[in-house]
């Protein structure tokens, strides 16, 4: 078997680059783990956010502006490819403070972010908490709300559903997937390419991208490359189905389009155990109660946790292999915020073989800070 470039790793972040890679008449082969996997796609929260995103990196606010913009046209693109829509809504978004030194350290960041991209137009404004009433009648926001930093280019969509999108328009588009399946090894065929081992198959490619998340680590060193990822896990509520009330989704609050509203997230390090609970829902339970407390009368009915997929700055890494050129990583952990780039420019950079110097600032050498004497 042979194509021109195989990604390893069929989530959100790897099937992205593989459907923008499909879209370009590229021969790609996307090869994804088994069920039992840890995946981020499916304990994501579903925004597409880029409010307050790229603090102390220039380069990832960047990014993600440039994401954001194509979201449009990515998902009209992908529900023609795929039949599927991923239910995207560029609504806006909010990020509620619960006292005035939240407000405070909010409006602080974001203004420190807005100084360090050099006079760019600010994406956000704070709101009081009467300009959030304004903004939001159908909600009963709690005593202890204040007000909220609201960025109107942010947005949410359904990351299963993308998921499924990104699949279903690869395979459309002429790309081929191949679903629970272990890749053993990466090496060099001799002659400028690529070997893939994996299951009982093999294939060949001239070009390599590793996207296998927190499996990634072990693949890339294959191919000479370092990647310092951990994982942190999350863990989420879902309620019954309710009548809409909430059209503009907040970090950590949101309303999907079936009625569902999802509370979350939690941010611990326990290694690679991805079970919940109880005190993580005790505390998004409450934490929740505190923003809407009409709240309090709804039936939970879902409770789950997920791993991200985290680099020591919290930034993605993208990179190529100095000693196997050719082979590709890509590792981030909001893959569904940067998938309309994934497909994108990452995509095309990739069908052309190199990087673009946007993505510098991207590369894992960011890390080989030299130890004092």
């Amino acid at each position: 078997m042979r194509a021109d470039v195989v990604v390893i790793g069929a989530g959100v972040v790897g099937a992205a680059i593989a459907y923008g890679l499909a879209t370009r008449n590229v021969r790609v082969l996307a090869i994804d783990g088994g069920d039992r996997d840890f995946r981020a796609a499916n304990a994501n929260f579903g925004l597409v956010w880029q409010q307050g995103k790229g603090l102390d990196m220039p380069a990832y606010q960047q990014l993600t502006r440039g994401s954001v913009e194509l979201w449009p046209n990515f998902s009209a693109e992908l529900a023609d490819a795929s039949a599927i829509d991923v239910h995207y809504d560029r609504s806006g978004g909010l990020s509620i403070c619960l006292s005035e030194a939240e407000f405070e350290t909010q409006r602080t960041t974001l203004l420190r972010l807005h100084n360090q991209l050099g006079g760019a137009e600010a994406d956000w404004e704070m709101l009081d908490r009467s300009a959030l009433v304004r903004l939001l009648p159908t909600v009963e926001f709690g005593p202890d709300v204040v007000g909220a930093s609201y960025g109107p280019d942010d947005g949410q969509t359904n990351p299963l559903r993308l998921l499924s999108a990104l699949h279903a328009g690869l395979l459309r588009r002429g790309g081929a997937l191949r679903g629970g399946s272990t890749v053993h090894a990466v090496h060099s065929d001799g002659s400028g390419g690529f070997t893939i081992e994996f299951g009982s198959e093999r294939v060949s490619a001239a070009r390599v991208v590793i996207a296998a998340g927190l499996g990634s680590k072990a693949l890339a060193a294959q191919v000479g490359l370092d990647i310092p990822i951990r994982p942190q896990r999350g863990q989420i509520l879902v309620t019954e189905r309710l009548a809409p009330f909430l059209p503009i989704p907040m970090q950590g609050l949101r309303q999907t389009r079936e009625g569902t509203v999802m509370i979350g997230s939690t941010r611990d390090d326990p290694g690679f155990d991805n079970s919940t609970t109880v005190e993580a829902g005790a505390w998004l339970s409450a934490r929740a109660l505190r923003r809407v407390p009409a709240l309090r009368d709804t039936m939970l009915v879902r409770q789950w946790a997920g791993l991200r997929v985290l680099t020591p700055d919290e930034y993605p890494i993208y990179a190529e292999s100095q000693s196997h050129p050719g082979a590709f990583v890509a590792v981030c952990h909001s893959g569904v915020t940067l998938a309309a780039a994934h497909a994108a420019l990452l995509a095309e950079a990739i069908a052309a073989g190199r990087l673009p110097p946007s993505l510098d600032a991207f590369h894992q050498r960011r890390f080989d800070v030299p130890q004092a004497a």
